[in-house]
């Protein structure tokens, strides 16, 4: 839900008429309701709070310093794709450790700067970038966690535009590749292989995407930690759907009852 509605023909935003502001700022203005955010913020840490969880907002969302600050301020990271918003993270006061940095095109000075703020981890997508993170690490004397994007090779019921966690995309790699990377992780000394990354598509109203990615990705863990590897943390992206018009979306709770049996069967392992 959110908070804008009317009140007779007025109407508000929360408990502020929206047509005060206009007369206050002018229009055109964007205009959000702070405590939209929160709630939804809140739904999804009550309903992950059974796992070592991080929730982390996307930036690229919404990147507005007043509800960036708002949602650190109760406990939330943030998930970010570039400097700038490294920039802007910075500014409200986030724990680095609970930065992640996504992105398929970060830069030298991007990931210099990010390994300077100690942030959490990188999302990686290709050995490329796996080279030059250890290198500028290597350059700056520090050891840095990263997370491993994989396409799980799912289908899930969105528009194809939106669909990111398929074979036939770009994003991510493919899960044998993978596999040798993490048995290779000696060629890369100054980079810690600390976890795995999905992000299968947007506008996603169903679970059984999520199920089929989530096992496949615990699947990849079992295999690795067979093979001696250590896997912390899982990185189970977004991608919830909304109601444009007549959409049925999950909600937090559904979600969570539909993912936590799965991740419940691997303790200790940290979801963001």
């Amino acid at each position: 839900m959110h908070r804008f509605g009317y009140k007779g023909k007025e109407l508000y935003c929360e408990e502020t008429p929206v047509s005060k502001i206009a007369e206050a700022v002018g229009t055109p203005f964007y205009l959000y309701s702070v405590n939209t955010f929160l709630d939804h913020f809140h739904k999804l840490a009550k309903a992950f709070k059974p796992v070592p969880t991080t929730i982390c907002f996307s930036m690229k969302a919404n990147s507005n310093l007043t509800i960036l600050k708002a949602l650190v301020n109760n406990g939330a990271g943030l998930d970010i794709v570039s400097g700038g918003e490294l920039v802007r993270a910075k500014k409200v006061g986030v724990d680095p450790q609970k930065i992640v940095f996504a992105s398929v095109g970060k830069t030298v000075a991007e990931i210099e700067e990010a390994i300077r703020s100690n942030i959490l981890m990188f999302n990686v997508e290709s050995a490329q970038e796996l080279e030059t993170i250890n290198a500028v690490a290597s350059r700056l004397g520090r050891r840095q966690k990263i997370a491993i994007r994989l396409n799980p090779d799912v289908q899930p019921d969105t528009h194809h535009y939106i669909t990111t966690g398929s074979k036939q995309n770009k994003f991510g790699i493919n899960i044998q590749t993978a596999y040798k990377l993490f048995m290779q992780a000696y060629r890369y000394p100054n980079l810690q292989f600390a976890g795995v990354h999905i992000h299968i598509g947007s506008q996603i109203t169903k679970s059984k995407p999520f199920r089929e990615a989530i096992t496949k990705c615990l699947d990849f863990i079992d295999s690795v930690s067979y093979s001696g590897g250590k896997i912390e943390y899982l990185n189970i992206g977004g991608g919830l759907g909304i109601i444009y018009s007549d959409e049925k979306p999950q909600t937090a709770d559904e979600f969570a009852s539909a993912v936590l049996p799965l991740l419940k069967r691997r303790a200790g392992l940290k979801i963001v």
